[in-house]
């Protein structure tokens, strides 16, 4: 079979090969990524390194040969034409397979326009298309240029506006400026005037006061040469006195020291008299100590001599004690004898009791559950093979207490977990299941109890609250079960949440499920399962009927009931007879305790007279004991009061030896002080004559002083004549003299024409400099950028301005471009759409049902959004709906994509078309419908050659249609032995058949 597409007469019909399935299909000029390998060898059988095709096709001026030839080690392909090599380019091909209309499918409603035009527009529509999108883009572009140079035209433009007082204030301080500056040039000059003056007077003041201090001097040199004298008289003295200053200190500071070892010395004396005083306290309370255990002693051996006459009364208890012993054997024989009677009673009633309900449940659980009964058996042998508890099926475990309850029970635990094995332990229910259920093959259930027990846990509310509903109890107080098994009944079905109720709850039930929002209900007769929505939140209720119970209550046959009661009643019988006996046993057994009694009374009196006895014994014992030790631990008072005696002494001496240094230092002490006093004395004397010289020479002194300050003049001078070189070279620099030049004398003239029009005083130049100053600093905020600012931004908003007037007339070009390429496209493409929508409607209405394609958009300037929408409508009652995934079903797509396809067909010219198994996902009337409309197409007048591959069965055949069965498969005998006869006599007889 060949699938090809001839784009013209004149282009040649190319092909491609490879193996689908059974089926070889040759597809003429096809991408192989497009179909089903990657790459070309993939195509060649596995094996052989290479692989050709070769296609004839008629023509009235001869047949064309096309041959393909695939190498399979370069994965290249060579292309022949009437056996000349010939190039692939230009081919083109036109298919319909399952996976393109899979991939039409995925289009959305844009890429299904593009691909239109691609394939069934003019060559130039498509690019119209995208020249329109990348205008459309541009357009967008240039009007988002235009909106953000005009936005920052207009905000550099406010922003100048509220700069332009700022350069106006900015000039305003620099005029400020200039006049500060033109005043602290002119105020060195005054300040050099002015310094320059006080020069001269201080050089005549100098002048003065060097001849006043010249015979201020002379007068005063003999008063201070006495003076001088009585200083050095002074200096010696004062030196001694600073000497012996430090010499008392030294002295006290070692005194202060003898004391506090002497204080030492006290304490140490001190202590050892204590130490004393507390062996003599110690010594005078053993003695008393002594005396008090002597008298004990004493006392206690008067009281064991008084005791001692008494006679022996061991032997008393003995016989207490044999006698004892005999009733007690008594007694327990008689008990013994009372308790075998009642255990005899109790087994015969609980032995009726089980035979009369666990013998039923047996039964019962032989004949509905044959394998669990087998399985209980083994248990029952095999128990002491498990580690943890394991408890029989749940049927024979729950014991209910009233059968009225039973069938509650029942329905809500399931008849698998009724008759299931409960389990401790995970291990032991593994051990379990791999015996009964691997080796033995028997179907039984097991479960395990939860590791937490969940048998106490309480229910969500209270039974008290319930009870105006009409419930009477929770399930889990309607039976009784073993731990393990109430834990996981309340665990896995919640029985201590579910509540039983009565016809009362039966009446009231709406209330309940509205109010209470309980999961499961029992009424008297009925159980009813409340559920939430997960969506509405709407509460959704349903009831059923209880049934009977079948598993946890029992009838017995008369007969056998008969029977054991029988039995019951000779166990009573026998139990009367046993509690006559025990009656008479008991009377016994009052006089043995009676009698038992006054033997142990008599027996504690003798052995509490023999302990007491004992326990004299051990006191007399212990006492004396304790004064021997007493007696051992004598304390030799006339040593001790020796030793602290020798103690005292040896301190005392060292007492002494401080005292004598602590004497010698206050000895020294005093000397150094007398000696302090004199030498005070002698400087007290030459102090008071140092001051008498002072007082006569005070007043020429203080002359002198004067005189000697003015004689600082010198200095005065010297400083101001240096400051007036200072601020003459500080004038010179800042007015920009150069002394002896041309400039110099202009820059004077000038500047002295500026600076007459300021004052001539440094306090007024002071005043109008601060005031100058406070007018600028008036000015904040302002600096040079600000007018650099304003002048850059002037800049920007011309060349601003000259940019937008360009984008802005790039812009009015773009739209006028678009117009013309919007004329070009959308006519075309409306009329194309148009043909589409016709052919595609007759399809549809050939099936009965409707379908329109239409151009569609949402914005007319938005290119990029224009797309082809498909509507159809399968139902006579409902609308055109558009084709979506979620509206429509697969098999409604497949049939709309396979007819929108056609009608792609007929507005494309080619001699060949090739339809593959494109009735994959419809149902078979549109698939019928659809394989319909195709032939009819196929077989129409001056249509192309088509070529279906597995099409439907049972089509009527036209005279046009040729079948062509393709035999292939590893049987199959080659074609050189076929017998075409043999093959229509087999027809004819299967057909007469």
């Amino acid at each position: 079979m060949t699938k090809a597409l001839i784009k013209s007469q004149s282009e040649v019909i190319t092909n491609t090969w490879w193996f689908k399935q059974h089926d070889a299909t040759v597809c003429m000029n096809g991408h192989v990524t497009c179909i089903f390998g990657h790459v070309v060898g993939l195509y060649v059988k596995r094996g052989c390194s290479k692989g050709s095709v070769e296609i004839e096709l008629y023509r009235e001026s001869g047949n064309l040969i096309i041959t393909r030839e695939i190498q399979v080690e370069n994965n290249q392909s060579t292309w022949m034409l009437n056996k000349k090599h010939a190039s692939q380019r230009a081919f083109v091909f036109y298919l319909v397979l399952q996976e393109k209309v899979g991939e039409f499918a995925k289009m959305s409603k844009i890429e299904l326009l593009e691909a239109t035009e691609k394939s069934v527009g003019p060559p130039e529509m498509y690019e119209f298309h995208c020249e329109l999108k990348t205008y459309r883009s541009k357009e967008r572009e240039l009007e988002n240029v235009c909106k953000e140079k005009a936005n920052f035209l207009e905000k550099a433009r406010q922003s100048n506006e509220r700069n332009k007082l700022d350069v106006e204030r900015y000039y305003m301080k620099k005029r400020h400026l200039d006049r500060i500056q033109m005043l602290e040039k002119k105020k060195p000059l005054v300040e050099y005037e002015t310094a320059r003056k006080e020069l001269e007077g201080v050089k005549k003041e100098r002048e003065e006061m060097k001849r006043k201090l010249k015979s201020l001097k002379e007068a005063q040199e003999p008063l201070l040469r006495k003076i001088r004298s009585v200083e050095s008289q002074l200096q010696p003295i004062e030196h001694q006195m600073s000497w012996s200053t430090a010499g008392i200190k030294d002295a006290s500071q070692k005194c202060k020291q003898k004391h506090d070892q002497l204080e030492l010395r006290n304490n140490e004396v001190d202590d050892i008299r204590q130490d004393l005083s507390l062996k003599q306290t110690e010594e005078a309370d053993r003695q008393k100590r002594i005396g008090h255990t002597q008298l004990m002693i004493k006392d206690l051996q008067k009281e064991l001599q008084n005791m001692g006459s008494m006679e022996d009364v061991t032997p008393q208890i003995e016989a207490v004690n044999a006698e004892l012993k005999n009733i007690q054997d008594e007694k327990a024989k008689l008990e013994g004898e009372s308790l075998d009677l009642r255990r005899d009673k109790d087994e015969a009633s609980g032995e009726l009791h089980r035979n009369d309900m666990m013998k039923m449940k047996e039964d019962k659980l032989r004949v509905r559950f044959r394998d669990t009964y087998t399985a209980l058996n083994w248990l029952r042998n095999n128990r002491d093979r498990f580690k943890g508890n394991v408890y029989d099926p749940m049927m024979l475990v729950i014991n209910v207490r009233d059968a009225r309850h039973a069938k509650y029970v029942e329905s809500q635990i399931p008849a698998n977990d009724l008759r299931a094995f409960v389990f401790q332990r995970q291990e032991d229910m593994e051990k379990f299941m791999t015996e009964v259920r691997d080796t033995q093959r028997l179907r039984v259930n097991s479960v395990i109890a939860p590791a937490e027990s969940c048998s106490k846990r309480p229910p969500s509310r209270p039974l008290e609250t319930l009870k105006r509903y009409g419930f009477f109890s929770y399930l889990r107080e309607l039976f009784d079960a073993p731990e393990e098994v109430m834990s996981y009944l309340c665990h896995q079905y919640r029985v201590n949440d579910v509540p039983a109720g009565t016809e009362k709850t039966k009446s009231m039930i709406e209330m309940v499920i509205r109010e209470l929002q309980l999961r499961v209900i029992y009424t008297a007769e009925e159980k009813y399962n409340v559920k939430k929505s997960n969506y509405s939140n709407s509460v959704v209720s349903s009831n059923s009927a209880l049934r009977p119970s079948q598993f946890l209550t029992t009838t017995i046959d008369a007969d056998e009931r008969h029977q054991l009661e029988e039995q019951l009643r000779a166990a009573e019988r026998k139990v009367q007879r046993c509690d006559q006996r025990m009656a008479t046993v008991r009377e016994q057994l009052t006089k043995l305790d009676r009698h038992d009694n006054e033997l142990r009374a008599k027996k504690k009196k003798l052995s509490e007279l023999k302990g007491k006895k004992r326990q004299l014994e051990q006191k007399i014992s212990t006492k004396q004991d304790s004064l021997r030790q007493m007696e051992q631990n004598e304390i030799n008072l006339q040593a001790i009061e020796e030793e602290t005696n020798t103690k005292i002494a040896a301190v005392n001496n060292k007492k002494v030896a401080i005292m004598e240094e602590y004497l010698s230092h206050m000895q020294m002490k005093a000397r150094m002080s007398m000696e302090k006093v004199y030498l005070a004395l002698q400087s007290a004397g030459l102090s008071a004559e140092k001051t008498k010289l002072e007082t006569d020479c005070r007043d020429s002194l203080a002359e002198l002083k004067q005189a000697e300050v003015r004689e600082s003049l010198d200095q005065i001078k010297t400083n101001l004549l240096a400051k007036c070189k200072t601020l003459m070279s500080r004038a010179s620099a800042i007015c920009k003299m150069m002394c002896n030049s041309l400039f110099y004398n202009i820059v004077c003239v000038v500047s002295f024409q500026a600076f007459g029009q300021l004052p001539n005083t440094l306090d007024e130049i002071d005043a109008m400099l601060n005031e100058e100053k406070t007018r600028a600093e008036c000015f904040t905020g302002l600096s040079d950028a600000v007018v650099e600012e304003y002048n850059r931004r002037e800049l920007e908003i011309k060349n601003m301005e000259k940019e937008l007037d360009d984008k802005t007339n790039a812009l009015r070009t773009n739209r006028q471009n678009i117009a013309e390429a919007k004329e070009r496209w959308l006519n075309p493409l409306k009329q194309l759409v148009d043909q589409i929508n016709e052919r595609f409607s007759d399809f549809f209405r050939s099936m009965q049902c409707a379908g329109e394609v239409d151009l569609h958009s949402e914005n007319e300037e938005e290119y990029d959004k224009y797309s082809i929408r498909i509507r159809v409508k399968f139902l006579s009652s409902t609308q055109l709906h558009e084709l979506t995934p979620h509206h429509q079903s697969g098999g409604e797509r497949s049939v709309s994509t396979m007819l929108y396809l056609m009608a792609l067909q007929e507005l494309n010219r080619c001699p060949f078309r090739v339809v593959d198994e494109i009735n994959q996902g419809m149902d078979p009337v549109n698939e019928r419908r659809v394989f319909d409309i195709v032939v009819r197409t196929a077989c129409g007048v001056n249509t192309s050659q088509y070529f279906f591959i597995t099409p439907k069965v049972g089509f009527v055949c036209v005279c046009v249609c040729v079948c062509v069965c393709v035999h292939n498969g590893p049987y199959m005998l080659p074609p050189n032995k076929w017998s075409e006869k043999a093959f229509i006599r087999r027809a004819k007889r299967g057909h007469n058949c």
